[in-house]
């Protein structure tokens, strides 16, 4: 199997994997009897674990292996989902997602820096293709999960299916997976908390509205259907799954635009999909204009963070490995952020002004694009 091909499926079967239980966030709500800001703080555990594995993981990954971190992760963050779907209460709710949260931040600076790595090995760009694959798997698993609610399947038995079959797949492809040649940095060592360079801040700028706005329609789309429209389980879960299809769609021609345009050009055209698409969803009258709102979504938000990550691991400041940890780290602060700020604001003023205060961060977005230039 062609390497590239690799580095596709593992972020397809990681996407699929995490997907899995956005779908089925608003029946766990019910069943733990929580509001909106409760869930909200209770997704917090994903951001959380995520930025503690971002921040103390990588001399651990280095030292155990890409190939193993992949062979693990994937399991451990679906059974720590699992768990997440037994739970009461919101603390154990977000307990569980702590622990998957730990491992996603290890499969993020695997994943991207292997993707970097390969496109150093061919020549080429894979990066946008590659988060194309995680958006499919995200398609996918939105797709599955909406059936799944409309035949009665609990989160539970579902998130076990899914996991039987990805970690299955996963250690029948990757057990002899061999990375792809380190890019020729220097030897110093990646800090715990890596310092972000103005060139980092200005990066992280252009990513938070794409970030902010794809974390919103995981974790609240579903919810937003279910609150505003009446509409079946499975179109509700629709919601979530059009985003994601939207997103793939992009992403896979992505990078023959890129070639073509230059990222700056096609980074502005992406912005202003997302704000006109935060805009529909914010202001939709029916399910209808909120699904195209979604999907708008889904294409605007597509390509910013691929972009900024290559951005990243192609300055010559620093290691690769230590500009693509700053950057993932302090992206990864909307997520830690954003869950109870989106709950709250859905709870004390309508969910649709959790999609509406992303609008400030697309015009961020917007002003911030130049810091795609690669300068060394």
């Amino acid at each position: 199997m062609p390497h590239q091909i690799k580095v596709y499926t593992i972020f397809f079967l990681y996407s699929v994997t995490l997907g899995g239980i956005f779908p089925r966030l608003g029946e766990m709500q019910l069943a733990m009897g929580a509001g909106e800001a409760a869930l909200g703080l209770g997704l917090l555990g994903f951001a959380l674990g995520t930025q503690i594995s971002l921040m103390f993981s990588s001399p651990l990954l280095e030292k155990i292996g890409y190939k193993w971190v992949i062979l693990l992760a994937v399991p451990l963050m679906g059974a720590a989902e699992i768990a997440a779907s037994l739970a009461s209460s919101i603390p154990l709710f977000f307990t569980s997602l702590l622990a998957a949260g730990v491992a996603i931040g290890a499969l993020e600076i695997v994943i991207n820096l292997e993707a970097d790595r390969t496109e150093h090995m061919l020549g080429r760009r894979v990066m946008n293709r590659s988060h194309a694959f995680w958006s499919f798997g995200f398609f996918v698993a939105g797709m599955l999960g909406a059936a799944a609610a409309q035949m009665a399947i609990s989160p539970t038995q579902w998130l076990i299916m899914l996991n039987i079959v990805s970690s299955t797949v996963i250690w029948l492809v990757f057990f002899n997976f061999k990375p792809a040649p380190e890019r020729t940095t220097s030897d110093e060592p990646t800090p715990k908390f890596v310092r972000p360079s103005l060139g980092i801040l200005t990066l992280v700028g252009l990513t938070l509205s794409a970030m902010m706005l794809e974390g919103a329609g995981a974790d609240w789309s579903i919810i937003f259907m279910r609150d505003n429209f009446e509409m079946s389980a499975f179109v509700n879960g629709m919601a979530f799954a059009v985003g994601a299809g939207t997103q793939a769609i992009t992403r896979y021609f992505a990078d023959g635009f890129i070639d073509k345009y230059g990222p700056i050009r096609i980074a502005r055209i992406l912005i202003s999909i997302l704000g006109l698409g935060t805009l529909m969803v914010t202001f939709s009258p029916n399910a209808y204009m909120a699904l195209l709102g979604f999907a708008l979504i889904g294409i605007g938000s597509s390509s910013l963070f691929p972009l900024a990550m290559s951005a990243a691991a192609q300055r010559t400041d620093r290691p690769a490995a230590t500009n693509v940890a700053s950057l993932a780290q302090l992206s990864f602060i909307i997520f830690l952020l954003a869950p109870p700020i989106l709950g709250f604001v859905a709870e004390h003023f309508g969910i649709r002004y959790s999609f509406g205060i992303g609008l400030p961060l697309v015009l961020l977005s917007w002003f911030t694009v130049n810091s795609l230039k690669v300068k060394t």
